[in-house]
């Protein structure tokens, strides 16, 4: 397929430039960049640095991506930004470079980043995550996959939000979030599973059944962290999203969020229809 690069644009020697590649007026490509196929960069994009763009990806106007971090501990080494395939990256994001000799900061496939959101350095975003309009990730952040992070929320350095968690907008993470689960506010809430989400992954009865009840384990049954992994391990069919809830909670190293707070008991019944509009405030 024939590229489209109009005549406005700057597209600086070095850069390579796949096949069915459009670069629309005035955006700017720098020479240490890598398009894969099909890639579309649209009018006053900025992709700079050692970045490579993923197959299918759509680029949206003024959205930034690969330029210099914002750690002051950045001594100008050489470092990494790679973007999956088929991801939309919408106008105004910025997605920055990392800090220490060949990091790189990721994102999977298939993602959409909203308008005016922020990726700062060392940051890892898994596949099918969903980032709503102006959430913005701090340094060495990991988003696994399929979670759903809402509108004005941020993420501090350090944390985690598992995969298929669901993230109220206007909250606050201060720590991790683990995998399958639903909240919001601040401080913030958890609600239970995510439970909507869950079923429209095609996860099991049984599989939600399972998940239900390390949850309760984990947060309502007045154990210890560590004797409630062990007796989710002992009292629940382990399954491979059981032993991804063990793993998660077992590695928080900023702990995990409102433990010591609870959750709404009225959340937690399977299959129940949760809605972030029947979280406590």
């Amino acid at each position: 397929m024939a590229r489209k690069i109009h005549p406005t644009a700057v597209v600086e020697p070095g850069a390579q430039i796949g096949d069915g590649v459009t670069i629309e007026p005035y955006a700017i490509v720098k020479g240490t960049v890598i398009l894969e196929d099909g890639v579309i960069i649209k009018s006053h994009a900025y992709i700079d640095g050692y970045t490579t763009i993923g197959k299918g990806t759509v680029v949206w106007p003024s959205a930034s991506i690969g330029t210099k971090t914002q750690d002051l501990k950045f001594r100008g080494e050489k470092t990494f930004v790679k973007i999956g395939s088929y991801c939309e990256i919408r106008e105004f994001v910025t997605i920055n470079a990392s800090s220490v000799e060949n990091s790189t900061v990721e994102v999977g496939d298939r993602c959409l980043i909203m308008a005016y959101c922020h990726v700062a350095h060392h940051c890892k975003i898994g596949s099918h995550v969903i980032m709503s309009n102006n959430s913005m990730l701090a340094g060495h952040v990991t988003i696994e996959d399929y979670a759903i992070i809402g509108g004005m929320t941020p993420v501090h350095q350090f944390s985690r939000i598992g995969c298929h968690a669901m993230v109220g907008g206007l909250s606050r993470i201060t720590s991790d979030v683990p995998p399958f689960t639903i909240g919001a506010g601040i401080p913030y809430r958890l609600g239970g599973l995510n439970l909507v989400g869950l079923k429209r992954r095609g996860f099991s009865h049984k599989t939600r059944q399972a998940l239900t009840r390390a949850f309760k384990l984990t947060y309502r049954s007045g154990l210890s962290l560590n004797d409630a992994l062990e007796a989710i391990e002992e009292e629940v069919e382990m399954n491979d999203e059981l032993v991804h809830w063990v793993n998660f909670c077992r590695t928080s190293k900023r702990g995990l969020i409102g433990l010591h707070r609870g959750c709404s008991e009225d959340l937690l019944e399977e299959d129940s229809e949760v809605s972030l509009s029947k979280l406590p405030s």
